[in-house]
């Protein structure tokens, strides 16, 4: 792991990370059901609090307030026909330094292993590149 993604107060996932971790991640799924998925996930979870929902974007914001304070934005996009890709934007509540010592990789790498519970994962970062 690199050091850039531990003395940060912010982590996110995208297409081309290279951080293999921290790619977008598919699901073979709708966009409708991955949102419902996202959603029941948080309501689980102890600590965390759904702040905004948008259907039509694909969005979802939510606040962690146990332990560590977070901002965690998750998008799902839907791809093709059954075929949805989720990713994350974490934000840490710092008080002195903007660092969380990994705490916001960590928590999307717990968030990704949480939804292979739930949704049948197919690939990351466009099947890395097939």
């Amino acid at each position: 792991m690199k050091w850039k993604y531990v003395l940060t107060n912010h982590n996110e996932t995208s297409e081309r990370h290279p951080d293999e971790q921290l790619k977008s991640r598919y699901y073979k799924t709708t966009q409708a059901a991955a949102l419902k998925a996202v959603k029941e996930m948080f309501e689980q979870m102890d600590g965390c609090d759904i702040v905004a929902i948008s259907e039509e974007r694909g969005e979802l914001s939510v606040s962690l307030t146990k332990r560590k304070k977070a901002f965690i934005v998750v998008t799902v996009i839907s791809v093709r026909p059954f075929e949805t890709a989720i990713d994350f934007s974490v934000t840490t509540e710092t008080k002195w330094l903007p660092i969380d010592f990994g705490f916001s990789r960590q928590l999307i790498i717990r968030l990704y292993d949480q939804l292979a519970k739930r949704l049948t994962y197919i690939g990351s970062g466009i099947y890395s590149e097939k």
